[in-house]
């Protein structure tokens, strides 16, 4: 399973697909400035659906792919145990993330169904957009380094990679643009703040090629995968998931979470 890169060829598609998944980020948010009444079902259930893409993608695809290749390069044991170190180091930086950034109120259980857009709400709505912008961009800067690593190992599995992030990126800039332009009332505010966040993914890439390259093996492979997985599962489980419940309450919620795993695993299946 040893990793040949051919740069000179593959890295131009590599790029593309890698911006092409990022720029779904902005499309999301653009898709945000055709809804000028504030549904809080609408934005529950889509921030539902982010994250079940994001779990399932994780569970299923990310964590097995990085697992595989750690075993190839440590053995079974040892290769098991750094994949599971990767995928909490990944929660982790995120937690520290949360932590370090300001003001950002992690009380989901305290808040009702039926929360309105005002007074303290819009200050919390900006905090929540805000936050969900700065932590989608750092969790994006790696996961491009994985989408553009993968078209460079295997163009195939790297479509794959691409399509799966470009699924979950829409949703995320949607959940990043709505809480921003309810807010602000601002749509540039809103769809800049959601393209942005989706660029730090071809920046990843570039990062990946210019500086990473020369050190990246099986081993490494597998470390920014599993450390990526862990960091959308945070997300999912620490900000989606109860953002979601709280506008749009439980069942509607998981619904959104069960087609999110649904339009994931039906992805993946085409590119098998």
């Amino acid at each position: 399973m040893n990793l040949t890169f051919n740069l000179d060829e593959n890295f131009y598609y590599a790029f593309g697909l890698t911006v092409l998944a990022g720029l779904c980020t902005g499309l999301g948010g653009l898709l945000s400035l055709l809804y000028r009444k504030f549904n809080p079902k609408f934005l529950g259930i889509m921030l539902g659906l982010s994250a079940g893409v994001m779990l399932y993608v994780s569970f299923i695809e990310i964590f097995n792919k990085a697992k595989i290749a750690l075993i190839f390069e440590f053995g079974e044991k040892l290769g098991y145990i750094y994949t599971v170190i990767g995928f909490f180091a990944g929660m982790l930086s995120i937690i520290l993330i949360d932590k370090l950034i300001p003001s950002h109120n992690n009380d989901h259980d305290e808040c009702d169904s039926d929360t309105t857009i005002k007074g303290n709400q819009n200050q919390k709505l900006l905090r929540l957009g805000v936050f969900s912008a700065i932590a989608l961009a750092i969790h994006n800067f790696p996961e491009g380094l994985a989408t553009f690593m993968s078209a460079i190992k295997d163009p195939t599995y790297g479509i794959s990679i691409a399509f799966a992030v470009a699924v979950h990126n829409i949703p995320e800039g949607i959940a990043v643009a709505i809480p921003i332009y309810y807010a602000t009332k601002s749509r540039n505010k809103a769809f800049w703040y959601s393209f942005l966040s989706g660029l730090a993914e071809p920046v990843g890439a570039l990062i990946g090629y210019f500086i990473l390259m020369q050190f990246f093996d099986d081993s490494a492979f597998g470390i920014v995968f599993s450390a990526v997985a862990g960091i959308m599962v945070y997300i999912s489980l620490n900000e989606l998931i109860p953002t979601a419940r709280e506008y749009a309450g439980q069942r509607l919620t998981m619904i959104g979470v069960i087609v999110g795993m649904m339009i994931m695993a039906i992805s993946l299946l085409l590119f098998l």
